[in-house]
């Protein structure tokens, strides 16, 4: 049974079972839905949580709260909603060391991954806080005597529905921009890992946010689409699978409701001859096992030129086989489950199947021997399998788990050309020390987020988004900002004359 609304208080502690309510209009709410759905720890297969189901009713009192909070939340001098944001950033600075915890525990992540990722999240709000001071119209003299200005006002209520996979940054990322520029939210958090979305909505109120901005619903994909279709909202921003992300598409068009959509990816690493190669190769291995390779740019096709090709696979090949695959809570932990034990039989599904094909694996395709106490996690061991062609659907599907491909190619034009096959257009990385090849290699890549010698580098500065199958519009940067905000424009006659059409006066000169 849930705890009751008015008496609940989260413990900042992965260790015990917890019934979390909904939380919208500034406190915890009893769920009016059917019976709290579980959460399940990835390192174990248990049961380490439990959230309301929201119910149509409960998504449309949070809309609700949202839309009557809007008009004051906006009101707020940027300066004071800026103090604000400051504020909740610097709680969530003072709970990291909690949060990186708790957060290892809801998705699996090893404590190092998450430390290093949680270290930079307040980072964001301070960043909006700061650049919607910044915020600048513009203005112009016209013909006949008129001066016309531009204007900027927030859509109002948001709809933010974001994944399992960093269920604390990219919400920020959304939230920290939606709050800058005055608008309010509801979160829809992925049911495979909502509890941390809650424990923040909490702490908004601690910050002195007022009730009503930020909005919790949790819930599976009815409750989504409750909230998608909510005459309340106003703006929709999805991370999220493709397939999701055109249900969301199309209900938003049906209401004529902008949309954010970050949605799947296919990541090449293209690693030239002129790469320094121990440093692609560790490059590479980022870019493939952080997170259990679960993430929107994971680099899951390595396109390798002949000349290093066996060397890099070698190489690679040794480094996987020492990574350390276990206990999230570990330190020492490289490697940790994925999210679902659906996530894991779809993983094992593509190895088998790659096997039976003749791809040749050259590191993984085993499970460790892990201790007793994880026996019933969700783990996929990290895996390589070489020589996979384009036709193959390892090289063309989105796998999102530890399993790269590698795939040889001859000539600068060849390695464009297979970087580029398929729908998604998200992420890419290159790896060469030739400058020149470099830019000329990029400026051809149909992807939105590029990286030259490095990957997955993200920063509240450096727009993300794609294009193609992997979404539109985008996050971070001044596009974000602004992607809050709807500009108009204004226009003053400043002439005594006024021109009286119908009386034969002109309108148009």
């Amino acid at each position: 049974m849930h705890a009751p609304a008015d008496s609940f208080d989260p413990v900042l502690d992965p260790g015990p079972f917890q019934s979390f309510p909904l939380h919208y209009g500034g406190q915890w709410q009893a769920g009016r839905g059917a019976v709290p759905r579980k959460v399940l720890r990835p390192a174990t297969g248990s049961p380490g949580w439990s959230v309301a189901e929201a119910s149509a009713e409960d998504v449309e009192a949070a809309c609700a709260a949202a839309a009557t909070s809007v008009a004051g939340w906006t009101a707020l001098d940027t300066d004071e909603r800026g103090r604000l944001l400051r504020g909740l950033a610097g709680i969530l600075r003072e709970r990291m060391p909690e949060l990186a915890e708790f957060e290892a525990a809801v998705t699996g992540r090893p404590i190092r991954e998450m430390r290093a990722q949680m270290g930079r999240i307040p980072e964001w709000f301070e960043y909006f806080a700061g650049i919607a001071l910044g915020l600048e119209g513009g203005s112009n003299r016209v013909k006949g005597g008129f001066l016309t200005y531009t204007r900027y006002r927030p859509h109002g209520v948001c709809a933010l529905l974001t994944p399992w996979n960093h269920p604390i940054l990219i919400l920020v990322k959304k939230m920290a921009a939606a709050l800058a520029a005055g608008n309010t939210v509801v979160v829809k958090p992925s049911e495979l890992a909502p509890v941390t979305s809650l424990l923040l909505a909490q702490w908004a109120v601690e910050a002195g946010i007022p009730a009503g901005v930020i909005n919790v619903v949790t819930g599976g994909p009815e409750t989504g689409a409750a909230l998608v279709a909510n005459t309340h909202v106003a703006h929709i921003d999805l991370t999220g699978g493709t397939t999701t992300g055109k249900i969301v598409a199309r209900a938003a068009a049906e209401r004529m409701v902008p949309c954010t959509l970050e949605l799947g990816g296919k990541t090449p690493i293209l690693v030239f001859d002129s790469a320094e190669l121990d440093e692609a190769v560790a490059g590479a291995l980022f870019a493939g096992f952080v997170a259990a390779g679960q993430t929107c740019v994971s680099g899951s096709r390595f396109l390798v030129q002949r000349g290093v090709y066996e060397a890099f696979v070698q190489k690679l090949a040794g480094r996987v086989a020492a990574l350390r695959q276990g206990d999230p809570a570990q330190a020492e932990t490289d490697i940790g489950p994925v999210i679902s034990a659906a996530s894991r039989d779809r993983c094992m599904g593509y190895f088998e199947r790659a096997r039976a094909s003749g791809a040749r694996l050259v590191a993984g395709g085993v499970l460790p021997e892990l201790p007793a106490h994880l026996v019933g996690g969700f783990f996929v061991p990290p895996t390589v399998f070489a020589d996979v062609p384009p036709d193959h659907e390892m090289f063309r599907d989105e796998i999102f788990g530890p399993v790269v491909s590698v795939t040889a190619f001859d000539t600068e034009d060849e390695a464009v050309r297979l970087a580029n096959a398929g729908p998604y257009a998200l992420g890419a990385s290159v790896w060469t020390r030739d400058i020149l090849l470099a830019h000329r290699v990029v400026d051809r890549l149909k992807a939105g987020v590029v990286w030259i010698n490095d990957h997955h580098k993200n920063d509240p500065r450096s727009i993300w988004g794609g294009s193609g199958e992997s979404g539109y519009g985008h996050e971070n940067g001044w596009d974000a900002l602004k992607g809050y905000l709807i500009k108009g424009s204004v226009t003053v006659r400043t002439t005594d004359s006024f021109g009286d059409w119908f009386a034969g006066g002109s309108r148009y000169g």
